[in-house]
């Protein structure tokens, strides 16, 4: 996992450079840069996988055509083994798509299996960046002056050119000369059919299994952000069975103030599936004494991402001491209407529109929160519910499958496919957010409300479209405008229909 900066057009190198140090958090193991006649790529690395020729920018045969990249290809082999004829010189799994960019077809990403945020330069004046389809990956990117830049992070770039930063949309390409190019979505195009249901829950379970081996994927122990909660409990027991295979044994970890629930079950589901378990507490004083490195870190003021972010900081900065990859639950709600809002829709279409509206939107809220809190630390996380064959599986799946008849619990269909897997009272366990199981809604939501008066949000609360909804989305907002300040949060934030 890395931090990228790249720019097509004329350049300044030393500029560059120091945005490229604004991302040292996300690659403190090395960097490098290559600078050619209209366009600069650089890299900071964290070293994952022990392969030859990791360092970047990767460059092909010919070292006419040079890439950096965010992310994992989870298929990489796949991809190498068809492209036999093509000579590689590394084994990074980055490397399969410079090679696959090698005739400048961005189309020819619709083949890669991963998360990842690519820029690809050559000396012929090619030029290619490209994000995943789901967005796991964070880019940004902004044109000015007949330039385009790129980076990982909001804050990578300069004061003067946050007034057009924007979010790269996710599972596209951009060339100079065709534009925007759609090669990959984050909902499969059209509806599958759906399986028969003797085959529903063998298959969901199936899907899963497949997914979680894949992202163990690296020379470097793996852990698991361990909640408590289903879905990071199916992802710890599963990578805990595959590890143990192996003659491994799994690391978790879990957060929570003292004697938050979190913590309890966590520790509970640990006990079970035999990991070695870890965990960390924190306190009122410290939750609120670290809000403003939070929210600079998220790069956000959404109230409910700003709570749930302050546990997982927490978390990622006492994993990181143990592990340099984590798997998390993320994505699972928005597969299986695992939301407590999602039991308002009763009509089965209704609810699927919803799924497929969340999953798309999940590139700029958890799961920039997800990757912000990690790299911070220089950890990363990786996201199983989110691989694409996780997601095409669920949401073939019939929708009124999903709906949440009085007295269902969220989720049911993934309770029932690992029956057996966890003890009844944790795979059946009542959902709670992170932000509250964890015990951080408690810790901040009033707190922090208490700073801003009456007047000054009445007077502030219309500093952004749409205008602030309450105090404490005030709060952090002031601290996301002092230190993004040229930032327009309407182009480049996304926050929760409900503060």
């Amino acid at each position: 996992m890395c931090g990228i900066v790249a720019q097509h057009g004329r350049f300044n190198a030393a500029e560059l450079e120091q945005m490229l140090d604004r991302l040292t958090h996300r690659g403190p193991d090395d960097a490098g840069a290559v600078e050619l006649e209209d366009a600069w790529l650089g890299h900071r690395r964290l070293s994952i996988v022990d392969v030859d020729g990791g360092r970047q920018p990767l460059s092909n045969a010919a070292d006419d055509l040079f890439l950096v990249g965010n992310g994992e290809v989870y298929n990489h082999e796949g991809i190498r083994a068809e492209l036999s004829g093509s000579p590689l010189k590394t084994d990074s799994d980055n490397e399969v798509a410079l090679a696959l960019l090698a005739d400048g077809d961005p189309l020819a990403l619709s083949a890669l299996d991963g998360m990842f945020a690519f820029v690809v330069a050559g000396e012929d004046g090619s030029f290619v960046a490209a994000r995943d389809a789901v967005g796991i990956k964070p880019l940004y990117w902004a044109h000015r002056d007949g330039a385009t830049r790129f980076a990982s992070e909001l804050q990578a770039f300069d004061a003067d050119w946050q007034l057009d930063v924007e979010p790269f949309p996710p599972g596209c390409a951009w060339t100079p000369d065709d534009g925007l190019v759609r090669f990959a979505d984050a909902v499969p195009p059209g509806r599958r059919p759906a399986p028969a249901p003797e085959d529903v829950l063998p298959g969901i379970r199936d899907v899963l299994i497949d997914s979680v081996e894949r992202h163990l994927m690296g020379d470097v122990p793996v852990g698991v952000f361990l909640s408590g909660g289903l879905d990071s409990s199916l992802v710890a027991a599963i990578a805990a069975r595959i590890l143990a295979e192996r003659g491994e044994r799994l690391q978790t970890f879990a957060v929570g103030t003292p004697g938050s629930p979190d913590l309890d079950a966590a520790r509970w589901v640990a006990d079970v599936i035999g990991s070695d378990h870890h965990e960390t507490n924190y306190s009122a004083s410290e939750a609120i004494a670290a809000l403003p490195t939070v929210v600079r870190s998220i790069e956000s003021f959404d109230p409910g991402l700003v709570r749930s972010a302050v546990p997982n900081y927490f978390l990622a900065e006492y994993a990181a001491q143990h592990v340099k990859v984590v798997l998390t639950g993320e994505g699972a709600d928005e597969l299986f209407a695992g939301y407590a809002y999602m039991r308002e829709i009763t009509d089965a279409d209704d609810l699927h529109r919803e799924l497929e509206r969340s999953v798309r939107g999940l590139h700029n809220l958890n799961l920039q929160r997800c990757d912000r809190v990690t790299m911070a630390h220089g950890l990363e996380a990786r996201v199983p519910f989110l691989d694409r064959a996780v997601i095409d599986w669920a949401l073939a799946l019939a929708p009124e499958t999903k709906l949440f008849p009085p007295g269902t619990p969220e989720k049911k269909l993934l309770r029932e496919a690992f029956t057996g897997w966890l003890p009844d009272e944790l795979l059946w366990r009542v959902k709670a957010e992170f932000g509250d199981g964890s015990g951080a809604r408690d810790v901040l939501s009033e707190a922090i409300s208490d700073c801003v008066s009456d007047e000054e949000f009445a007077a502030e609360r219309n500093s952004v479209t749409p205008p602030l909804r309450t105090k404490e989305e005030l709060a952090y907002y002031r601290i996301f405008r002092e230190h993004l300040s040229g930032v327009r949060a309407e182009l480049a934030i996304s926050r929760f229909a409900r503060a």
